[in-house]
């Protein structure tokens, strides 16, 4: 489900918790409607009294810290521009796209670079940010038959989503242009560039412009 005020919960107890740093609290994985929380059994045991279950425990948690989801919690939203160059040698998609949806190529560019797109989540590779919503006039079903490999740096769009391939990956995505921009590098302290709760705006470059742009991060 695509829901932004669900999402901003979801957001708001990943970083209350994340905030309270619970020591039996291993990791929090934010989605679109739903908040995984994986924990230390043997950890939370040695904080838990011995009449209730770990579930029970962590149910407890979570429900305290959701009645206190009105608390004000900092929390580093940016809104972030991504160049991206929609010409044909990066828009593998774009012309199936826009017959699809029985506009043209220049209204697709024109109505996908109009908006701005919150990350609500980050899923599938490392570092992939599922975007939204796209406009229903450029929404199209994924590929039936995805491609055995996408370059990284491509644009595409999916249903209601839009999205950047951070690597080089098999994907059903249809494709509509690519980013000369790294938006996942293991050799970076902080790996992944896009964080949920940020907001992406595109803007076109040209086949030149991308050749020269220099491939360095968000």
């Amino acid at each position: 489900m695509i829901d932004v005020d669900t999402n901003k919960k979801v957001l708001q107890l990943f970083h209350q918790l994340k905030r309270e740093n619970i020591s039996y609290i291993i990791d929090l994985v934010p989605a679109y409607s739903s908040l995984t929380i994986y924990y230390d059994l043997v950890s939370l045991y040695e904080h838990k009294s011995a009449d209730i279950t770990a579930f029970e425990v962590m149910a407890g948690i979570v429900e305290d810290f959701t009645e206190r989801t009105h608390e004000a919690v900092e929390v580093n939203t940016r809104t972030i521009e991504i160049p991206v160059c929609y010409t044909d040698p990066f828009a593998l998609d774009s012309e199936a796209l826009a017959n699809y949806n029985k506009i043209s190529v220049e209204e697709l560019i024109r109505i996908h670079t109009a908006s701005y797109y919150r990350i609500f989540m980050i899923g599938f590779l490392p570092g992939f940010a599922y975007m939204g919503q796209v406009d229903e006039k450029i929404s199209m079903p994924r590929k039936e038959i995805p491609r055995t490999r996408v370059p990284a740096g491509s644009v595409g769009i999916a249903g209601r989503q839009t999205g950047v391939y951070p690597l080089d990956s098999p994907g059903g995505w249809n494709i509509i242009g690519r980013t000369p921009l790294v938006l996942f590098d293991q050799n970076q302290k902080d790996p992944v560039v896009l964080q949920p709760g940020d907001e992406i705006k595109f803007y076109s470059i040209t086949e030149d412009e991308f050749a020269h742009h220099k491939s360095g991060r968000a």
